[in-house]
């Protein structure tokens, strides 16, 4: 019963460890993306309903 106990507190010990490491992570600013700002001037926006309307509208009136 004691090594239930024992082997209960190294898995939250652990599980604790693991948290604080992710939590730094986090805060420190591992998970920033820096790469896709730079090729997002590359890719095509996506033009809203209200866009695609308005410009349907110019065409017609050429």
């Amino acid at each position: 019963m004691w090594v239930l106990a024992i082997l209960m507190f190294f898995s939250l010990l652990v599980a604790i460890v693991f948290l604080a490491a992710f939590i730094w992570a986090v805060r420190s600013g591992q998970y920033d993306d820096k790469y896709t700002p730079a090729l997002r001037i590359l890719l095509d926006d996506e033009v809203s309903d209200e866009e695609e309307g308005s410009r349907k509208e110019v065409v017609r009136s050429r």
